[in-house]
């Protein structure tokens, strides 16, 4: 007999090839209709798997959201493989996993690529396969015969995917129906019971895009379909709702409505800021230097090629080579063919972070224990080479520019030093208008570091978010098991913005392994040489990703102190041009950056086109303001027009355009 412990701390005793849904079942009816699936000994696991011994279960119901939607996103996507095989008999299946909103699928289609076109189709075979409540069934499969199925079936992909799975490795598949023509695909699973377990209303499939096999452009070309799914109606409504909204505030459409910024070719993965844009960089700029100035970093600037012997001293070559954009030394081809490199050429990268140019730093000089705290804070602009396809406007580009520092303390200020970003986090969060959540990513499975020096690192970060009064429900404090960089676990601040999204921006690393591989070290009071801790850190993450997500946020409607243009003095009539250049004077002069539209357009074009552009005042002005010395003042999102004398108009705009106080 089995001992199951359940969460209550009591214990059901059963025999052999009993399963959750057995248990679920014995405790009461609503129970066995409400369990989804089971965590065993904390592993999320099929409620129809037999027990293999003494466990501890906790079943998991739709109240369980996090899980539950994993599971359900995890069967839409092998339904949608399984209709799609139907339709398209010889497509051939990769892999489906589930996403953060829904699922996809890859697919090597036998005529043709997919179309969005094929969806709607798609869809109603998926549906069939829901109503038909099809049984998943778990097997486990030698390695031999799994291969050996693939192949006599033709699903080259995945035979090559089994063959590469490690020896003794347990292969699962899963069966949905029963019988030997019951479709079949390679899985670790979990999954619910039947097809049937899913809402055939909540899901809907969104688009169809090219994919590599295995994310290698050398690899095959594959259809990926993407999807969404929920638990209910419901849910897919409210994110349908949402995408809709996404839409209206991308910032890209935004960013060219706006004339911020735009992208091309010629420099794919790189941003061309427009004059309007770059106001937008030089406030948030100077907003952070203000933070570091108030909060005792010291600003500075390192090289951006660096010598590739650093980057395998430090250990990114190996880790993170194929990202970085790569210089060899270049030797004149005697037959006048061009360009080669040499066997002995000397190789030299971009630099993709600037932590181990910040250790260089650091290293000039003897270091002293009394020197310590030492915060190094760098605009660092770094080059990632990320594939095409997960390039996405200022979200993700190759280019881009970090508000990175890195604090060198000794052991005993660590926690301490922790908690002060925490508060200046906050601080800075806050003034943007974001709320957020703090998770703390731990070790993952390759790292480098003793397990001793990762224990301390973890109980660092911990202990300094209790102490800051963050590590509660109302931060969202969560841990993420095997999710920390491969020399340290990190903080992460997730942003949640006005529709809901959220975003991962912010992080504090505390590394023990960058000083020991680059060898930075100060002298102790007791005069012997010790290794320094290094904690990374950031908050906006990237310019450049940080102004996208502000776009979107604010629907474009920035806050009135990063606005580009602040104010537009526009006229009715020519004969109020003159009046227009003196009130735009005198907001200038208090510090507003003012345009003037003279333009002989009617006004209510020209209240249309500054309203496109967000631009958050607009004073008009015409022949009766001029001889009154007044404005009519319209601001962004309002019908409604203020009539009011010039001096009391620029004391309301100097208020709203001065950026955030830091002290």
């Amino acid at each position: 007999m089995f001992r199951i412990t359940l969460p209550d701390g009591s214990v059901r005793e059963v025999a052999p090839g009993t399963t959750p849904a057995d248990i679920a079942a014995a405790i009461g009816p609503g129970l066995a209709k409400a369990a989804i699936a089971a965590r065993v000994d904390g592993e999320l696991r099929d409620i129809m798997r037999p027990f293999e011994g003494d466990s501890q279960l906790a079943l998991v119901t739709s109240k369980d959201e996090k899980d539950a939607l994993e599971l359900v996103r995890h069967d839409y996507a092998h339904i949608l493989a399984e209709a799609v095989q139907s339709l398209f008999p010889g497509t051939q299946i990769t892999f489906g996993p589930s996403t953060d909103d829904g699922f996809y699928y890859d697919f090597a289609p036998k005529d043709r690529p997919f179309t969005e076109e094929d969806l709607p189709a798609i869809e109603a075979e998926m549906r069939k396969i829901i109503a038909a409540d099809q049984p998943l069934i778990r097997e486990v499969w030698s390695r031999a015969d799994l291969i050996a199925r693939w192949q006599t079936e033709g699903e080259s992909f995945k035979a090559e995917w089994a063959q590469e799975l490690p020896e003794g490795e347990e292969l699962t598949v899963y069966r949905a129906g029963k019988g030997e023509d019951a479709w079949l695909d390679m899985c670790r699973g979990p999954h619910l019971a039947s097809t049937g377990k899913v809402d055939p209303n909540a899901f809907k499939l969104t688009r169809v895009s090219g994919a590599y096999w295995r994310g290698d452009q050398k690899n095959a070309m594959l259809s990926r379909i993407y999807g969404t799914g929920w638990l209910n109606k419901k849910q897919l409504e409210e994110h349908l709702t949402r995408l809709e909204e996404a839409a209206k505030r991308d910032h890209r459409k935004l960013g060219q409505e706006m004339d911020l910024f735009h992208l091309q070719q010629e420099a794919h993965g790189s941003v061309f800021w427009h004059p309007q844009g770059f106001v937008i960089w030089r406030q948030l700029e100077a907003y952070m230097r203000r933070a570091i100035d108030d909060a005792g970093y010291l600003e500075v600037k390192t090289p951006q090629v660096m010598d590739a012997r650093q980057w395998e001293q430090s250990g990114h070559w190996g880790k993170y080579r194929e990202n970085m954009f790569v210089i060899p030394d270049e030797v004149p081809n005697t037959e006048d063919e061009g360009p080669i490199v040499s066997d002995d050429a000397q190789w030299m990268a971009l630099k993709p972070m600037n932590c181990p140019a910040h250790v260089l730093i650091f290293r000039q000089g003897i270091k002293s224990y009394r020197d310590l705290p030492l915060r190094l804070y760098e605009n660092g602009c770094c080059h990632r080479n990320e594939p095409h396809g997960a390039l996405h406007g200022l979200m993700r580009v190759r280019q881009f520019t970090q508000d990175d520092a890195h604090i060198f303390c000794r052991e005993d200020q660590i926690v301490e030093e922790v908690q002060a970003f925490c508060k200046l986090a906050d601080r800075i969060y806050r003034d943007f208008g974001f709320k957020y959540s703090i998770k703390l990513a731990l070790r993952p499975e390759k790292r480098f570091g003793s397990e001793a020096d990762w224990d301390k690192a973890e109980n660092e970060l911990r202990d300094a978010v209790v102490r800051a009064g963050l590590a509660t429900e109302e931060y969202g404090w969560e841990e993420l098991p095997g999710e920390g960089a491969f020399y340290a676990p990190k903080l992460e601040w997730h942003l949640t913005d006005a529709i809901g999204r959220t975003w991962q921006v912010g992080t504090i690393q505390s590394d023990r392994v960058l000083p020991e591989r680059l060898d930075a070290s100060y002298v102790g009071e007791d005069g012997e040489r010790h290794r320094p801790v290094m904690l990374h850190r950031a908050i906006f993450g990237s310019y450049e990703r940080f102004i996208g997500i502000l776009i979107e946020h604010f629907a474009g409607k920035l806050p009135v102190w990063l606005a580009p243009t602040q104010a537009v003095v526009a006229t009715i009539v020519s004969d109020a041009d003159d009046y227009a250049k003196q009130v735009a004077a005198k907001l200038q002069a208090a510090g507003i950056r003012v345009e003037t539209d003279l333009r002989n357009e009617k006004i209510n074009y020209k209240v249309r086109e500054h309203s496109v552009a967000k631009v958050p005042n607009l004073l008009v002005v015409g022949k009766r303001e001029a001889e009154e010395g007044t404005v009519a003042l319209r601001q962004l999102g309002s019908e409604r027009q203020q009539f009011m004398p010039l001096d009391e108009a620029v004391a309301l705009l100097t208020g709203d355009a001065t950026a955030p106080d830091l002290k």
